[in-house]
């Protein structure tokens, strides 16, 4: 790979030359600087995201903020992440990926090294302690997730509480009356972050308003915390027909588990699971699902960063609208059972 010192011995110059040429700090002539771009072009010489930020105040670098815990779905997560890589390409960006869990340190170092022209933040809690930093720095930021106090920052993500809604009205539809909701860890639950509480607020609202009966548990992660949940409902909630899954993870040992206990899909019980396709679509049973669109919210929150690194006006609440697909895991009580 050619430095800075073969193209400054190809064009005849000091290697500060090619520097300012490069950052454009210093007037050079323009013979001069007709050399020094010659010799780049023939060495194929590629400067450093520094270089090339300190001459356009662009580095063509996003920032996707993502940090794997401990609870955190790693599949889902790398969906979203890859939608914003292959929309990051689209606009002739690169991605720089944070994957650790350290608060303001990472977004503020990355930030003030000119590392990036602007942040895309998942995991986004209700009162998420990286809001004062995000408004302070000078590249824009677009949120996965929408927290409480989000004034003036860019959000976009899929409609959770709009999600729930569909999923109690389309089991109420087949006739459920008395449904349970499997939800993510109760770490998740404990950050409140947003995706999981936004659910879980249109679930209840939901039940309320159809009048349904419902009881709603956060599920450890492994088999045996979706046994203690399934148990748990079972409990709380005798005579359950229904199943909404908002946890992608406990899919798979859940269906097991009912398996096991010779509760049949949908015979016995109805499930509606919040997921991905290609996950409702894997499973022992394809399940009626409402998709998480991590394509469409990656590309999306891509797109509203580019906008704002253009100067144009964006809409800074963007909530897609859910969608459910209707497949082989709900079936519909008879008016006599119900």
């Amino acid at each position: 790979m050619p430095t800075i010192n073969d193209v400054a011995r190809a064009a005849g110059v000091s290697p500060s030359t090619v520097s300012y040429v490069l950052s454009g700090r210093r007037p050079i002539s323009a013979e001069t600087r007709a050399r020094v771009q010659a010799a780049i072009a023939e060495l194929g010489f590629h400067p450093h995201a520094g270089a090339r930020a300190l001459a356009s105040s662009k580095t063509n670098v996003l920032a996707l903020v993502a940090p794997l815990r401990l609870d955190v779905n790693v599949p889902v997560i790398m969906q979203f992440a890859t939608a914003v890589v292959t929309a990051a390409r689209s606009f002739n960006h690169d991605v720089l990926l944070l994957t650790k869990d350290e608060g303001t340190a990472g977004l503020e170092r990355v930030a003030h090294s000119t590392m990036v022209d602007a942040l895309i933040l998942m995991d986004i809690e209700r009162d998420d302690v990286r809001l004062p930093a995000i408004r302070r720095l000078k590249q824009p930021s677009v949120l996965i997730g929408m927290p409480a106090d989000h004034a003036g920052i860019a959000c976009v993500d899929l409609d959770f509480e709009a999600a729930a809604g569909l999923a109690l009205r389309h089991l109420a539809g087949h006739g459920h009356r008395r449904i349970g909701l499997i939800g993510p860890s109760p770490a998740v639950y404990r950050r409140q972050t947003t995706y999981a509480d936004r659910f879980l607020a249109g679930f209840l609202t939901a039940s309320a308003e159809l009048e349904l009966r419902t009881v709603t548990h956060p599920c450890e992660p492994g088999a045996d915390g979706v046994r203690a949940a399934l148990a748990d409902l079972d409990t709380e909630l005798p005579g359950m027909t229904a199943l909404v899954v908002h946890n992608e993870e406990t899919l798979r040992p859940l269906l097991d588990l009912l398996r096991a206990a010779g509760r049949r899909v949908p015979e016995d019980i109805s499930i509606v699971a919040v997921c991905p396709r290609d996950v409702a679509m894997s499973m022992p049973v394809n399940l009626t699902s409402i998709d998480i669109p991590a394509h469409d919210v990656g590309t999306l929150a891509v797109e509203t960063a580019m906008r704002l690194l253009d100067g144009r006006r964006v809409e800074f609440t963007r909530l897609l609208e859910p969608g459910l697909v209707e497949r082989s895991s709900c079936r519909e009580i008879p008016p006599s059972h119900r």
